[in-house]
């Protein structure tokens, strides 16, 4: 995706001012340039100082107790639940709050495979997922088909890292196509219009993986047309140990509980027990409450940039990234060679050079990335690679970031070859 509202250096001074980390030294004094943020984003005050300040003069069990702090938690809990659904352009109860995008997938995953829910799949049905899809995307589907005698299908992906749409056809057996939004790997942003229409003309659910996309680009799932979403708050300048679903309305009312206990209920008796609405029936027990609240501070702060802003930021170190990349003899981008429809994840294998070995030379040069297999194996055999470094971008990084991570390749070249 490309926006028109680039940031200037002044602006991305002033964000990295907002990074206390960024400012450290690592390996004997070089100036750390984190190009991890695919992995895990960095923080920035303001979304320390939310938690902070929730914790010292808030914090109280929510939906919990009639005592003052126990109303302002709640308070504080709804009101970020509020700013997360309006930042992806849904209603607050159809935003369902979990560790990570990975039990999110799992919480739909699991109760599709539930003969209560009346979209639950059984035998002869079909899941369609991609060959981009991470883990987390591909192993819950792969549990649920064999719980229930389902069949798993995929979409292959092209030899630039995009989904291969003439791959395979969709039919009524079809219940659910689940895809990633934007490759963790490739960077390739996903034809979401055309993968929507292709599985409701079967009337199949759409779930997605929207973990890449949310942090860096302008999102609104439901002009998106999918059914479900998922993405996690550490990866978009927010905490770890919370996640985000989204469920269209109708679809979570009608779906029974993942996760049963405290909160959740409506009655108990000894007998049998009730279940409160959506999106209290899916947050089993004392939810992570500081965590929610320092992730509506980040939603707030992306806000405050702009999204598209966002975007085009990261399209320009996308742009440099490529160039410089693939002016270097040996090296190869696994995915899209060109920025055209792609977002702030570079992988590249470099010849001759293990990708731990490449890792372990930038890491010494101060500059953060990820190698390995990304958590997308079958992606990596498609390739025929073992392992790739990877690049990924987030709105404080720079130019001279990119500059410095093309530079240490070439230091790795002549350490190596």
């Amino acid at each position: 995706m490309t926006a028109t509202v680039p940031l200037n250096t002044t602006r991305i001074s002033g964000i990295r001012d907002d990074f206390p980390i960024l400012s450290r030294t690592v390996r004997g004094g070089k100036p750390l340039a984190y190009l991890d943020s695919g992995a895990t984003s960095q923080r920035p005050v303001q979304v320390l100082e939310a938690e902070r300040r929730f914790l010292t003069e808030h914090n109280a069990a929510v939906h919990r107790g009639a005592h003052q702090l126990a109303e302002e938690a709640t308070d504080a809990y709804e009101g970020a639940r509020n700013a997360i659904a309006h930042f992806v352009g849904v209603d607050d109860g159809e935003i369902v709050f979990t560790k990570n995008a990975t039990e999110s997938l799992n919480l739909v995953a699991y109760t599709l495979g539930d003969e209560r829910f009346d979209r639950a799949v059984g035998p002869g049905d079909e899941i369609v997922i991609t060959e981009l899809e991470h883990h987390a995307n591909l192993v819950p589907w792969q549990e649920l088909c064999r719980r229930t005698g389902a069949t798993l299908r995929w979409y292959g992906v092209t030899d630039d890292g995009r989904i291969d749409l003439d791959s395979l056809d969709l039919t009524e057996a079809v219940k659910v196509v689940s895809f990633t939004h934007q490759s963790n790997v490739t960077g390739a942003v996903a034809p979401v219009a055309e993968l929507v229409s292709r599985a409701k003309s079967v009337g199949a659910l759409v779930v997605l993986d929207a973990c890449q996309s949310v942090p860096h680009m302008p999102v609104n799932f439901r002009e998106l047309g999918v059914d479900y979403a998922a993405f996690s708050g550490h990866k978009m300048l927010g905490p770890s140990g919370v996640g985000v679903l989204y469920g269209r309305r109708e679809l979570l009312e009608a779906m029974p509980p993942f996760i049963t206990g405290g909160s959740m209920i409506e009655t108990v008796t000894m007998e049998i027990s009730t279940y409160a609405p959506p999106p209290q029936r899916f947050e089993a027990g004392v939810p992570m409450t500081s965590q929610v609240v320092g992730l509506g501070a980040a939603v707030d702060y992306l806000n405050a940039i702009g999204m598209e802003a966002v975007a085009a930021h990261e399209h320009q170190l996308v742009e440099a990234a490529l160039a410089g990349l693939g002016s270097i003899e040996g090296v190869r981008i696994v995915g899209p060679a060109e920025n055209i429809d792609r977002g702030g994840a570079v992988s590249f294998v470099v010849d001759g050079i293990h990708a731990h070995d490449l890792g372990q030379v930038l890491d010494d040069g101060g500059v953060a990335i990820r190698v390995g297999h990304h958590c997308a194996w079958p992606l990596h055999r498609r390739f025929g690679i073992a392992a790739s470094a990877r690049a990924s971008f987030a709105v404080y990084n720079t130019l001279d970031e990119v500059d410095r991570l093309v530079a240490g390749v070439r230091h790795a070249q002549e350490f190596f070859l």
